[in-house]
């Protein structure tokens, strides 16, 4: 089968012909339709020192994808031939303290597809039963493909009450972006996005609705963030670049009392002011990794369906497994919003 390979350590992927998945006795087999790429696939693509760190070669890529079962293992049950799916890609295992106390998304031991073990930059992909994810008809295979970005969003948006509240989001990259139309369905009544790439202000602005955008690098966000909100502070921002900068203004821009919930991942360790901006105001800070198992499953896909969401105008590309350089190089640029990938 083709499939999408880092063949060894250092920068650069290859496409190649390798041979299809073995499945266990719980495993299902899925011919894969459509791909994303995600961030991280960039990060291994560079061969950055968290790739280095972590992924070991020889390596298929790629855990946002949508398909359909060909196969099943003896003891599948719940999961037929020819159903659409996807799935949740880290992989819990099932055993540890988070796992037995309904907190699988934050597994101590957590196997991610695409980095931990061979993903879906394939013809086909193994996934075990627990994991998959059956998609209803009237969700597109290019909407179905990133279920887990969204569910990043969802999950970012609704980690507290929006409904009637002032939003910030620090970060327009396409999860800051999904998480736009995704706050104003919710309720909230304004969405701010914060950015420096005059591409991705105009993508928030424009089809994704938000109701204010701030270049950061050319305006104050904490003077805009005042004269939004009238000198109140928003009610919830929603940090997403994982900048030290975005992460600062985070916790000085939201109100006494209000919330921030943090879903982008610093390079390093960052340096706050705990007292002033956090102690003392009274907020409530939320740490937001993967996707609840499956409550945010569910979420997304009745918002998808529900027609209150149309992330359709996030995808900016879509090109063949062939073209994987060409996608890396406009994914580094920025100017874009999701990336998609096609086997055939």
């Amino acid at each position: 089968m083709k499939a999408i390979v880092k063949s060894e350590p250092g920068p650069g992927l290859e496409v190649l012909s390798v041979k299809e998945p073995k499945l266990g006795s719980r495993d299902v087999l899925i011919k894969v339709r459509v791909t994303g790429i995600c961030g991280t696939d960039l990060h291994i693509y560079n061969w950055d020192e968290w790739s280095a760190n972590r992924v070991k070669p020889p390596l298929i890529l790629g855990h946002e994808f949508c398909g359909d079962v060909v196969e099943i293992g003896p003891e599948v049950t719940k999961v037929a031939v020819g159903d659409y799916v996807s799935a949740e890609c880290h992989m819990a295992c099932e055993q540890c303290y988070q796992c037995k106390t309904g907190q699988p998304h934050i597994c101590s031991n957590v196997k991610v597809c695409g980095i931990d073990r061979h993903g879906a930059y394939a013809t086909y992909v193994s996934i075990p039963e627990q994991f998959i994810w059956k998609l209803a008809d009237d969700i597109s295979p290019e909407i179905a493909a990133i279920f887990d970005p969204i569910g990043n969003a969802v999950y970012t948006v609704l980690s507290g009450d929006v409904a009637g509240t002032t939003v910030g989001i620090i970060g327009c990259g396409p999860i800051g972006l999904a998480a736009i139309p995704i706050a104003r369905a919710s309720g909230a009544t304004c969405v701010t996005g914060f950015d420096i790439s005059d591409y991705r202000l105009k993508m928030a602005e424009g089809a994704m609705g938000a109701d204010y955008v701030i270049d950061s690098s050319k305006v104050d966000p904490l003077t805009a963030a005042k004269d939004i909100t009238r000198s109140v502070g928003f009610d919830v921002v929603l940090e997403m670049s994982g900048h030290p900068s975005g992460i600062n203004n985070a916790f000085k821009m939201v109100r006494a009392g209000g919330r921030v919930s943090l879903l982008g991942l610093p390079k390093s360790a960052v340096s706050v002011d705990l007292a002033n901006d956090i102690v003392l105001k009274g907020i409530t800070v939320l740490g937001i990794h993967g996707r609840r198992m499956f409550d945010t499953w569910y979420q997304t896909t009745r918002m998808i369906q529900s027609g209150r969401v149309d992330l359709t105008p996030l995808i900016t590309h879509q090109m063949k497994f062939e073209e994987v350089d060409k996608a890396m190089e406009i994914m580094s640029s920025g100017r874009c919003g999701k990336v998609l990938l096609h086997p055939e």
